[in-house]
């Protein structure tokens, strides 16, 4: 199984916004500690406030924060929003489906199979859950960070 470049932004957006709540995270936060391209992370941003998970806070000294309790906020979900249908084959969608042995296909059963159970291990997993070696996380993030005064400064 591989998830998209997007997922990954997303759950590391909620991730930090979790470690660092209650206060804001901005995006050149985000952008900075995981060397990814702030318009991406503006426009993951974007579609989780969409999705009542984030809280937006716009211009000097705005962000991001959660909208609700990490515990309340299940990986699997985040990732249905984010990747859409995961149609790990073509099979998976009959619209789409060009392959004569659907329905009959013992490989196709075992791949829903084994996305399934993908899915279930994402499914028992929060945001908290994500977030709860705090500490370490933290430590690790540190050094990455650009100071707020310094931002501020800017």
């Amino acid at each position: 199984m591989k998830l998209t470049s997007y997922t990954n932004y997303a759950l590391r957006s909620l991730q930090l916004a979790a470690l660092k709540a209650p206060d804001l995270v901005r995006v050149d936060d985000v952008a900075k500690i995981h060397g990814l391209s702030r318009p991406h992370i503006m426009k993951v941003v974007h579609e989780l406030g969409k999705a009542d998970y984030l809280e937006t806070v716009r211009g000097r000294g705005g962000g991001f924060r959660l909208s609700r309790p990490p515990e309340e906020m299940i990986v699997g979900d985040i990732v249905r929003i984010t990747e859409g249908p995961l149609d790990v084959v073509e099979c998976f969608n009959p619209e789409k489906n060009t392959c004569p042995l659907m329905g009959i296909c013992v490989l196709s059963r075992k791949m829903q199979e084994a996305t399934a159970a993908f899915m279930a291990v994402l499914d028992d997993l929060t945001i908290a859950d994500i977030s709860a070696n705090r500490g370490q996380l933290m430590e690790r993030i540190a050094p990455l960070e650009t100071p707020r005064t310094a931002a501020a400064a800017r």
